[in-house]
């Protein structure tokens, strides 16, 4: 982790101080945990997020090819110019 220093309003902080103590998680999780919502919402694709689509996109497509899992170095190599 990467330690910073952010200023708060009085009212950011005692509204924070009050949720962290009934959610029972420090003032530092919560700040986390609303970073990842700004991180999410700004379009940005994470590597996580980019893993989890891949792994969901998997055999749902087809290429048509018999040979494709044997020959996809090929076939990409192919499809890329290289």
């Amino acid at each position: 982790m990467v330690r910073t220093q952010i200023q708060l309003t009085e009212r950011q902080a005692k509204a924070l101080k009050i949720l962290a103590g009934k959610e029972h998680v420090s003032l530092a999780t919560l700040v986390r945990r609303g970073v990842d919502v700004v991180l999410e919402s700004s379009g940005e694709i994470t590597d996580s997020e980019r893993r989890k689509r891949a792994i969901l996109a998997a055999g749902k497509f087809r290429s048509g090819r018999s040979d494709l899992s044997a020959e996809h170095d090929k076939h990409i190599a192919e499809a890329f110019g290289s």
